[in-house]
């Protein structure tokens, strides 16, 4: 009988009538062994939750696999509302969106996207529509749309694996959002992988990804200052507050006016901003009960703080950085690009922009300053000032003189 599978599996021979009531496991040990394997090892297969449970019964033969069905969220909300819930109200569920919104995301090849080799590989994280589901079934990307099975990964959806710090690092690593390189090599992580060793005792207080930013296993995974470390409203601190302004017109989501453009819509769509005193403090809160769960409140409060000066120092570099371009802009010398809503750099074009300077400027904040402020609240001295800081300072040199090069031109 399993051979018999086997040949239809490669379209050899059609199963008889009688094999097609073969269960899922008994044709699979043959045609995908591991992933039997995997579930046999999970909490769901001792609890009634086989095959067609999340795939349907649609497909019973080698020839009809088009109709399995491909699990979404509300696949696994039957038995898990309450995460679910938590997971559609939090940042990883607009993560799709958030991809879609970047205005040259299509610029991309496909691959990078919807074959999610590149920035889809981590964004397909997030909830998409039926018909985007189709849309990625149709092109052959349609595996893994779950979103619960990037940190519960088949077949185990192991609780305890999605847990661990190393289920967040294929995502929060990397160019933009170095996460786990700076946890990893900051006193909380050193703790914790000498506790996953067994060098430290398993008591030991040892903070990982989860529990600062999922407490009591919340699934809404936020942090008070959003992604991109840009919030409403402005500080009351004149300069802050300007230098703030500046990033969100180079954002698109100020004109140069200082007005609202469409896209702020998307930024509240797409949820990467805190846009009120009371959404910031509500998850400022929650990280202080975090931390003091090891530190004392006052220690806690004066740390978090730091973090947030160390915001206000990299937005005074970025600002000076956005306005030295935009100057240029204004005066001639350099070309705004006809994508380009305003005569401002749009800083969320990334590798797209069209010359040297503006390219720097995108390093400059999607890198350097992004390794500035969360080295500084991951607790990580290196990326705060090495990768963050100082390279924000030479970023700012390099664009001013590129700059100046620009304007000695024009004067000959």
């Amino acid at each position: 009988m399993v051979k018999k599978c086997l040949l239809a599996l490669v379209g050899v021979v059609s199963l008889s009538a009688s094999a097609a009531a073969m269960t899922c496991v008994e044709c699979h040990q043959t045609a995908t062994p591991q992933i039997v394997t995997d579930w046999q090892l999970s909490e769901h297969s001792t609890n009634d939750v086989d095959c067609s449970t999340c795939h349907g019964d649609g497909h019973q033969m080698a020839d009809d696999i088009a109709k399995v069905q491909i699990p979404t969220p509300e696949t696994c909300a039957p038995c898990h509302e309450e995460r679910v819930t938590q997971f559609k109200s939090g940042k990883h569920a607009f993560a799709w969106a958030a991809l879609k919104a970047m205005p040259t995301t299509h610029w991309l090849p496909m691959e990078m996207v919807d074959g999610m080799k590149g920035c889809g590989g981590c964004h397909k994280l997030g909830l998409k529509s039926p018909e985007e589901i189709a849309g990625l079934k149709a092109q052959g990307a349609g595996f893994g749309v779950a979103s619960c099975d990037a940190c519960h990964t088949r077949h185990t959806f192991s609780i305890k694996e999605a847990r661990q710090p190393q289920a967040c690092q294929t995502c929060h690593m990397g160019f933009d959002h170095p996460q786990w390189e700076m946890y990893s090599g900051s006193k909380h992580g050193v703790r914790y992988l000498l506790k996953q060793n067994g060098i430290l005792p398993e008591g030991t207080a040892a903070p990982t990804c989860q529990t600062c930013h999922m407490q009591d296993g919340d699934h809404a995974v936020r942090a008070g200052w959003g992604f991109l470390a840009v919030r409403l409203p402005l500080p009351e601190d004149e300069q802050w507050a300007a230098d703030r302004a500046t990033i969100l017109q180079g954002l698109g989501v100020l004109d140069p006016a200082g007005q609202p453009t469409a896209r702020l819509e998307v930024v509240k769509a797409a949820d990467v901003a805190r846009l009120t005193q009371d959404e910031w403090q509500k998850d400022r809160d929650k990280m202080l009960a975090a931390c003091a769960q090891c530190h004392s409140e006052n220690f806690a409060k004066a740390e978090l703080a730091k973090g947030d000066g160390m915001i206000k120092q990299v937005d005074h570099l970025m600002a000076e950085a956005i306005r030295t371009v935009a100057g240029l802009y204004a005066d001639g010398l350099l070309t705004k690009p006809d994508n380009y809503a305003y005569a401002f750099p749009d800083l969320l074009t990334f590798h797209d922009a069209p010359t040297t300077i503006e390219q720097k400027l995108f390093v400059m904040f999607l890198e350097h300053r992004m390794r500035a402020f969360q080295g500084t609240f991951h607790a990580n001295p290196d990326y705060a000032l090495w990768y963050g800081w100082s390279e924000m300072q030479m970023d700012l040199t390099e664009i001013k003189t590129l700059a100046a090069e620009l304007r000695h031109r024009a004067e000959k």
